[in-house]
Parts: structure tokens; C-alpha cells; sequence
């Protein structure tokens, strides 16, 4: 993936959850437009700075290739929860922090910071990167068998 891609992707209105998450869903036996409403409420933190958008995106894709659906699948869930912890390990070692707010600087449910975080570009200048270096981590996780 490409930040250009992502930046067009943003100026359509889609979030970090959705363009990480809609990046691999035909792979795992969903469609974009359901990728999208999926993730739809983890942008931004969910919307209070938390989680970065991004990794819940891509622990979803996690999801739908090793998550478990059926009752005493422990194995499946210990796979899950190891991919899950390799992916969030890899993560942090790049951004230091899973959290929106620390990796933009600024907590975007606090107006004034929100206005800050729009007034130096940096949804535009930092979340391009961390979605491209998310979705690639991710692909390494996801080609396993």
C-alpha cells in the first residue's frame, strides 16, 4: 500500500480501521463495503484517542484469518492471541506506543488538540505512514499458515 493511496482514501472520508481493514478483506471472505462498516468505529482511537485505528484494523484481519468460531477451540484462540501479540509487539517497536494519542502527540477528543492535530497536517503527515507500515507488518503475519 501506498500513502498515496491512503491519503485518497482519507479525502473520501475513510479512517485508518477502514482502509487497513478493507486493504485484506477479500482475502479472508469478506467484501470492502463490510470491512468498512466493520471497522467503522475504531478510527481515531475509536474516536478518544485510544488504540491506534490502524492496529485494531489489522487485529481484525487477524481475526478473520485465525479467530476462533466455535465452542473449545482452544488452539485456534492461542494462535489468535500469539499472531495478535507478535503483531502488537512489532508495532510498538516502530511507534513506541498502540495509543492514537501518543503516537500524533495530541489527544484528538480534546477539541483544542484536535484543532492543533488539523492546524500541523499531522493526520495527513503521520497516519499515512503508520497505516502503510501497519498493513505491511500485518502481510507478514497474515501469509502464515
Amino acid at each position: 500500500m501506498e500513502q498515496k493511496q491512503v491519503l485518497d482514501q482519507f479525502a473520501q472520508g475513510f479512517d485508518c480501521s477502514q482502509i487497513v481493514l478493507a486493504n485484506v478483506a477479500g482475502n479472508y471472505g469478506i467484501d470492502v463495503e463490510t470491512a468498512r462498516k466493520v471497522s467503522a468505529c475504531f478510527g481515531g482511537g475509536m474516536w478518544c484517542a485510544g488504540c491506534c485505528g490502524a492496529l485494531t484494523g489489522a487485529m481484525m484481519a487477524v481475526g478473520l484469518k485465525y479467530g476462533h468460531d466455535t465452542p473449545g477451540a482452544a488452539d485456534k484462540k492461542d494462535r489468535t492471541l500469539t499472531v495478535m501479540g507478535q503483531l502488537r509487539k512489532k508495532f510498538v517497536e516502530k511507534y513506541r506506543s498502540t495509543e492514537c494519542r501518543d503516537i500524533l502527540g495530541h489527544d484528538l477528543s480534546i477539541p483544542e488538540e484536535m484543532q492543533q492535530i488539523l492546524d500541523k497536517g499531522l493526520i495527513g503527515s503521520i497516519c499515512p505512514g503508520v497505516i502503510c507500515d501497519t498493513v505491511e507488518i500485518l502481510d507478514g503475519y497474515l501469509v502464515l499458515p
